[in-house]
């Protein structure tokens, strides 16, 4: 088990989570709401996605967001792409840290990116070419690791396999998702201790949604097994609009504050973090995910 008292928090609202909110939101509450996640003391604030606006309307307007954050320094702020064509337009506006996208799941796979998972891999290498060569981080998304809309239950071997082969690519960190929220903490500890024989545990992440409210016990079961890099949503912003039936990702208020009551650290004020989503959960015409923001509000 990794015995470090530190968790690094990898901030997915601004892309994950607003990618599947049905209110549109103007590229200037966007660029304020990263301004703000900036000032909280995240590290790493995902901030958009250079996917085709015809399948994300919410994020067509990348280029002018990622352009007009305020970028502070010690901060990174990966962005989306899924193919060759994604990564020149980020790079257009000097994107220094990507993530590219697959699944655990052949069926996922082919309706959330219209191709196999061998077929994305395939779109991956020019990608990374060009990445290498500019000196830009990639970072790897596995969907569907414990389970999958169309298919069911999907087998540990095959998320190994995936994973496997994204470090192999150059991928630095493979986040592992639980894209329905599905899984529980056994079965969380279970595939993320399959990974880690073939992949260094300081090079995966876990990302949880909240469908069943597992999220939290899936985290810490994971925590156990010794991950330290954990993705979560600003006011459990999102879902996924290829996975019906799927509630938001976990909120980063309720990460934090638990990971805080452990004794850990992340480096966040907790209290700028539940403003930003309070915030937010107003923007969006909606009550707050974050049981930590509406247990305050309460008292």
């Amino acid at each position: 088990m990794n015995s470090s008292n530190h968790v690094h928090i990898v901030e997915v609202g601004p892309r994950d989570g607003l990618q599947n909110e049905k209110t549109l939101l103007p590229a200037a509450v966007k660029i304020e709401l990263i301004d703000r996640l900036s000032a909280t003391g995240l590290k790493t604030i995902e901030a958009t996605s250079f996917v085709s606006p015809k399948w994300v309307p919410q994020l067509a307007d990348a280029a002018e967001v990622f352009s007009a954050i305020r970028k502070v320094e010690g901060v990174n702020y990966p962005v989306l792409v899924p193919n060759e064509q994604g990564y020149l337009r980020a790079r257009e506006v000097n994107v220094r840290e990507v993530a590219i996208f697959t699944a655990a799941s052949e069926t996922f796979s082919r309706k959330n990116t219209n191709a196999s998972i061998d077929e994305s891999m395939a779109r991956f290498v020019p990608v990374i070419e060009h990445a290498q060569a500019d000196d830009v981080t990639v970072r790897g998304y596995i969907s569907t690791v414990l389970g999958c809309p169309y298919e069911g239950d999907v087998p540990v071997s095959e998320v190994v396999r995936v994973a496997v082969r994204l470090y192999q690519l150059g991928c630095r960190e493979i986040s592992l998702g639980d894209t329905i929220g599905v899984g529980t903490p056994a079965k969380a500890r279970a595939m993320l201790r399959a990974v880690a024989q073939e992949v260094p545990m300081e090079a995966l992440a876990v990302h949880f949604h909240d469908t069943y409210g597992q999220a939290l016990a899936n985290i810490l079961a994971c925590l156990e097994e010794g991950v330290r890099v954990v993705d979560s949503a600003v006011s459990g912003t999102g879902g996924c609009p290829y996975a019906k039936g799927a509630t938001g990702n976990v909120a980063s208020e309720d990460v934090i504050y638990m990971l805080h009551g452990m004794g850990m650290t992340t480096g966040v004020d907790l209290d700028q973090l539940i403003a930003t989503g309070a915030w937010l959960a107003g923007q969006l015409g909606k009550e707050t995910a974050s049981r930590v923001t509406r247990a305050r509000t309460a008292s």
